[in-house]
């Protein structure tokens, strides 16, 4: 069960380099919430890469 989600993506290069980091910066930021479930996905055409992360969670960390 969870009662949030949050989703990360980056489809330029730039922002590709950068997602551990901001996925990072937000989990200590948040650091109150269990996460419960992650989907990692990736997709492209001929042009674009596309990364996500998807963060299911709840409040409060199980002792």
């Amino acid at each position: 069960m969870f009662t949030g989600v949050k989703v990360f993506s980056a489809t330029k290069a730039k922002e590709r380099e950068e997602l551990g980091e901001t996925i990072t910066r937000w989990l200590k930021s948040n650091s109150d919430l269990q996460i419960v479930d992650t989907v990692v996905r990736q997709s492209s055409d001929n042009e674009f890469h596309c990364y996500s992360m998807t963060f299911f969670y709840k409040h409060g960390k199980q002792p």
